[in-house]
């Protein structure tokens, strides 16, 4: 709490006039209270609006007799006025001065006669004692640099705001050092000061709040997706694309460089996506996988007098009737060597036309395919063997029953590349027959591994 007071006396000359001596009476008022030359009695200054920023720091300033305090802007005042008004009943003091009629300085019997004033004010044209306002008449010694304020009496010499005295001089009052004034930065100017925000905020209205700035509603900076967080901002791309350097723009993301096994054969990249290609005789199913196009089911170049045969990657055309002499034809792909031909004696029975098709680089060993008698004798022995089409042994044959055996892949094999294979089965009985029947296996080995 700062309590200030201002000192004014003022002196009211009474002149009484005798023949033998005078009575001279004035009222000189106490700190903080004025003569009232109406009420004829002492008031109260109010140095609340004489007094220039009278409170610092947010307090308010109130009045009260004989001076002012300085409280809390939530401070509640209960004024007493019978209190007050018995404070300025009480405020000056009566002196009597009384003069021969030798004296010299003998105030003049006639009340409209020139009186005398205290030292700052003058004589009105009622005949009262008036303030002298010294900082109009320029009567004032305040420097250049500093406000004169007129005071019941008086002047005072004050500072502009935001400055302070320091002996005779103004200095700046440096406001970043007090109380934060300011939600981030304060900066300090001659008699002033303001505030700046952190980057990504604003000031508020109030010149003193930072507010976030929202720079995707404001000016999106993103090139694709923006996101406001608290002082900036994120960017972020779409699907198919990711952030450049500078966390601004967006590229292409080359899906088809992250990994070799996205797609099953060929990866396409394209702006934001990437697409999966097949060879030819392939198709994409599920956007990454290549299936076999069956050629045979949709449309082929072969003839009447011969059939389509499907496989990995492509389709072939083989002749429907397989049989060269003296084998004839005498079901779907089975040649006969009829016995009345001296020839046949030497050849095998039948001769039987197959067809399959296997994946390139396929796994071994792998069974790939069964032979099975068709017709079987009492009292004789089947063994099973490969004749011809094994020459770099890629292939074995595994008997698994007396009238059956298995081909197995020993060595894998790399498309495209087509085998012919033939299998014979040979049987004898203990009266000596003996007979034999082949069958053509024709492997077509696809190009790729799908």
């Amino acid at each position: 709490m700062l309590t200030a007071m201002f000192l004014a006396a003022l002196i009211l000359i009474t002149v009484h006039s005798q023949e033998t001596e005078e009575t001279i009476t004035y009222t000189q008022c106490t700190d903080g209270y004025e003569w009232d030359p109406v009420r004829q009695r002492c008031k109260d200054i109010d140095e609340c609006e004489i007094v220039p920023d009278a409170c610092k720091g947010g307090m308010k300033c109130v009045n009260h007799y004989g001076g002012y305090l300085c409280l809390p802007r939530t401070a509640q005042i209960i004024v007493n006025e019978r209190e007050e008004a018995a404070a300025e009943s009480n405020s000056g003091r009566n002196n009597v001065i009384r003069r021969t009629p030798a004296d010299p300085h003998r105030a003049p019997p006639n009340p409209t006669h020139q009186i005398q004033c205290a030292s700052g004010y003058e004589q009105s044209d009622h005949n009262v004692c008036q303030d002298i306002d010294e900082c109009t008449t320029g009567t004032h010694n305040c420097r250049a640099d500093q406000v004169c304020v007129n005071l019941r009496g008086s002047f005072s010499c004050q500072c502009p705001p935001g400055y302070q005295k320091r002996g005779d001089q103004c200095v700046d009052i440096d406001e970043c050092t007090l109380p934060p004034y300011c939600h981030h930065r304060c900066v300090n100017t001659p008699g002033s000061y303001y505030c700046q925000c952190n980057a990504g905020f604003q000031l508020a209205s109030n010149n003193h709040t930072c507010v976030d700035i929202n720079e995707c509603d404001a000016n999106n900076p993103c090139a694709q997706q923006c996101y406001n967080i608290l002082g900036s901002f994120i960017c972020q791309c779409n699907p198919g694309f990711e952030l450049s350097s500078d966390r601004i723009n967006c590229e292409d993301t080359d899906e088809c460089r992250t990994s070799s096994y996205i797609c099953q054969y060929q990866c396409v990249n394209e702006p934001g996506k990437f697409s999966c290609v097949c060879p030819e005789g392939y198709q994409v199913v599920g956007g990454r996988t290549c299936q076999d196009i069956n050629e045979c089911e949709t449309t082929n170049e072969c003839r009447e007098d011969e059939i389509c045969w499907n496989y990995h990657g492509g389709f072939r055309c083989y002749p429907r009737n397989p049989c060269q002499e003296p084998y004839v034809l005498t079901s779907e792909n089975r040649c006969v060597c009829p016995v009345s031909n001296a020839i046949c004696r030497e050849l095998p029975y039948s001769v039987v036309y197959k067809y399959m098709s296997i994946r390139s680089d396929r796994t071994v060993p792998s069974d790939i395919f069964q032979i099975q008698a068709t017709t079987i004798y009492p009292n004789t022995i089947n063994t099973f063997r490969i004749k011809s089409g094994n020459e770099n042994g890629e292939f074995y044959l595994r008997q698994t029953s007396a009238v059956s055996a298995m081909l197995v892949l020993v060595k894998s094999l790399s498309g495209p590349r087509e085998h012919i294979v033939d299998l014979e089965m040979l049987t004898v009985n203990s009266l000596n027959y003996r007979t034999s029947s082949v069958l053509r296996l024709t492997i077509i080995v696809g190009p790729y591994a799908f």
